[in-house]
């Protein structure tokens, strides 16, 4: 009794036909998860703290802290 000797012949063709449609399709999957999940809010976010954002505003703060040295805080 010896063991049958294994199908190699169309072995890639046939595991190629089984895992490359699973692994498109995760794939997309994960895609659109990752979309949905991480760049949207994170868009979102940006756009929240934009739409309050006060750039001059800011300036004049960090120019009051000294934290520029080309321009001198206006108390001195």
């Amino acid at each position: 009794m010896s063991l049958p000797k294994p199908v190699m012949r169309g072995l890639l063709g046939k595991r190629l036909r089984l895992h490359l449609p699973i692994a498109f399709a995760l794939s997309l999957v994960t895609a659109i998860a990752f979309k949905y999940g991480v760049t949207e809010p994170r868009k979102q976010a940006y756009a929240d703290f934009y739409k309050q954002y006060d750039a001059v505003k800011e300036f004049n703060s960090m120019k009051e802290a000294g934290v520029f040295e080309s321009v001198q805080p206006s108390g001195e």
